[in-house]
């Protein structure tokens, strides 16, 4: 029987995959997601995934299902990664503030028994109202932005500060469950 293995450490990837009701055990990626700049191209976003799945790989069991994920907001055709500051949490909150961005997943499943790769991205939508600086003064103090794509997470944002989103909300927390669900069929695995 193949088993389910979640190549992250992510609190948000593995309450999502326990609300799928899926069985899966936890071993975390290794690999450096460092990339060479932060012009966006799913490409890139694909590789991180990817790579992250392989690391995975080479230390599961050989009837293995290995899960990856990499999300990545993306504002002005630019990758806003973990900010390493408060400050740089103020800057990318600020050019976020009022305007729509979008919030990419790549999401790699490898199948370790039949050699057999699936990946796949999901592209949501954000809208932000406008933020005064005080809201995001508020919002660092309060959540913790240092840990999250883009600075923020969606499910923590106090009321007034979102005005809309299109598309998978589960995406923008950090993995679409439509996405593991196709990569799952593709790949043929059982739920036990």
């Amino acid at each position: 029987m193949v088993k389910l293995i979640l190549a992250s450490n992510s609190p948000r990837r593995k309450k999502i995959l326990e609300d799928m009701g899926l069985k899966f055990e936890v071993i975390p990626s290794n690999y450096d997601e460092k990339l060479p700049d932060n012009i966006f191209s799913y490409e890139k976003i694909e590789d991180l995934a990817t790579q992250k799945c392989l690391d995975v790989v080479r230390r599961a069991d050989k009837d293995s299902l290995v899960f990856a994920a990499d999300t990545v907001v993306v504002f002005q055709n630019r990758i806003l990664g973990k900010p390493h500051s408060k400050e740089e949490a103020f800057k990318m909150l600020k050019s976020l503030s009022g305007n729509t961005h979008s919030v990419v997943t790549a999401s790699c499943g490898i199948n370790t028994k039949t050699n057999r790769a699936a990946l796949l991205s999901t592209t949501s939508y954000v809208r932000f109202t406008q933020w005064t600086d005080d809201m995001i003064h508020y919002y660092i103090d309060s959540f913790n932005p240092l840990d999250k794509a883009g600075s923020y997470g969606i499910q923590e944002l106090p009321p007034n500060y979102l005005d809309k989103f299109e598309g998978s909300f589960e995406n923008i927390v950090g993995l679409a469950p439509e996405a593991v669900e196709a990569i799952l069929q593709q790949l043929q695995f059982s739920r036990q």
